[in-house]
């Protein structure tokens, strides 16, 4: 495989959808991870209906053995994996204060938004290490900041900061292994969880992902950035 490869998660719509589109348009083979494959196979069918290189690759984030599945297709199929993008993400209490979000929905935003990214960078890091280094990219979001914090949201803010956690302790152990891995805040965008107010189109919420998902060795690793590639507070 001449071409660098790249997964992304939760990539069937939105945010997800652009960071494949524009990984392929800068040369990669994007493979586009969705839960839902026929929703994964029809959205890369009008990606290669452009003359983009992308695959579909069924991937539930919190389901191990479909983790290890996709895993597999990576490694045999195109044998390696040079950038992975931890976009799948859930917002569940959108208007519920935190001394009323049932612990249900705080337990199933941290199934995808925590163990779902870390599970996938888990059992994909060792395939980038093995290609000889490369990138990985937590879709974050500046309601994770620890500084900024106020009332609500406290499932989705907190899972955010969790998974900021995450990328600095993967960050510390995987940069002497050639891998960076930096949190990306993709900013307020229209998209399902946005919502129509949203000022942001997922082309503009796109553009810091892909920028941190194609770093060369020289790149950051261990930050936090937001539109405009500018670094954030934790």
């Amino acid at each position: 495989m001449e071409k660098p490869v790249a997964l992304v998660t939760g990539a069937n719509r939105g945010i997800g959808f652009e960071v494949v589109r524009g990984l392929a348009e800068r040369g990669y083979l994007a493979l586009l991870g969705a839960r839902d494959a026929a929703a994964g196979e029809e959205a890369a069918a009008r990606l290669g209906a452009a003359g983009l290189a992308v695959e579909p690759v069924q991937i539930d984030v919190t389901d191990a053995a479909s983790v290890n599945a996709a895993l597999a297709v990576a490694r045999d199929r195109y044998g390696r994996l040079d950038s992975l993008v931890n976009n799948a993400g859930v917002l569940l209490d959108e208007g519920v204060p935190g001394l009323e979000v049932p612990v249900e929905t705080v337990h199933a935003t941290y199934e995808v938004n925590v163990y779902g990214a870390l599970r996938v960078a888990q059992a994909f890091a060792p395939l980038i290490v093995a290609s000889g280094g490369g990138n990985v990219v937590n879709v974050s979001s500046i309601m994770g900041q620890l500084a900024y914090a106020g009332p609500g949201y406290l499932a989705y803010r907190s899972s955010k900061a969790a998974l900021n956690m995450i990328t600095r302790v993967l960050a510390a152990e995987l940069k002497p292994r050639g891998v960076r891995v930096n949190s990306a805040h993709p900013g307020w965008v229209r998209t399902r969880m946005g919502g129509p107010a949203a000022p942001g189109t997922p082309e503009e919420g796109a553009a810091p992902i892909i920028w941190l998902a194609t770093l060369g060795p020289d790149g950051p690793t261990g930050g936090f950035f937001g539109p405009g590639n500018q670094p954030l507070d934790w």
